[in-house]
């Protein structure tokens, strides 16, 4: 009797434990209920308010690794943060070359970017970019960033070319190569996803003598 109660109690918590794996493993993809009530309060063309790093809990925030998202176009709660990420973006309040979703306080790897390097210079969304392969030639760039009010700087050291493999709304794997302006735009972005500002490039570069 008592090994037959054992070997239920043993089955009973492999089988948390299995459970409690397979939530971990899935975790990453969905929005908690924060988020959700953040993307979700207001309707998809409202502006979303950008976080900034002169308030200590959104730069708190802004130094942050972002998470993983599917994407999925029946995912209204994505929709919705893809929608609202543009009307902020495109905002007279803001009017950037690019957002990424950890700057309206949400961390999950939805950037925004302006194609410099296509007709018409649109915005298109980048869900789970990454970049994987950055070229030896550098540019120099002036930055901004929507995050660091009232401040511009000149990089030297952003890859002239980059290659990158992102996914769209509709579940379609893209790779590829980006340059000029659009690349530094895509660098800029990527970086926020990673809990990085352009600032720690400048210091960076600084340290290396690159500024004078």
């Amino acid at each position: 009797m008592h090994s037959s109660f054992f070997k239920s109690i043993s089955v009973f918590v492999l089988i948390l434990v299995a459970a409690c794996a397979s939530q971990s493993q899935v975790g990453s993809d969905v929005f908690t209920n924060q988020q959700q009530e953040l993307i979700m309060q207001a309707p998809s063309t409202t502006p979303m308010r950008v976080f900034k790093i002169t308030n200590e809990s959104d730069s708190l925030l802004l130094r942050q690794q972002s998470s993983y998202v599917k994407p999925d176009p029946n995912d209204k709660v994505l929709v919705q943060l893809i929608d609202r990420m543009y009307a902020t973006v495109r905002d007279s309040m803001s009017l950037g070359a690019g957002i990424a979703a950890p700057q309206v306080g949400i961390l999950k790897n939805v950037v925004w970017v302006q194609r410099f390097d296509k007709e018409g210079y649109p915005f298109e969304v980048f869900i789970n970019p990454v970049i994987t392969n950055y070229s030896d030639e550098k540019q120099d760039c002036r930055e901004g960033c929507l995050s660091i009010p009232n401040r511009t700087d000149t990089l030297t050291m952003r890859a002239k070319t980059v290659l990158v493999k992102y996914d769209n709304l509709e579940q379609t794997n893209i790779v590829e190569s980006i340059t000029d302006f659009t690349a530094v735009v895509v660098q800029h972005e990527v970086d926020h996803l990673r809990g990085i500002l352009y600032l720690d490039h400048l210091k960076d570069e600084q340290k290396k003598g690159l500024h004078f």
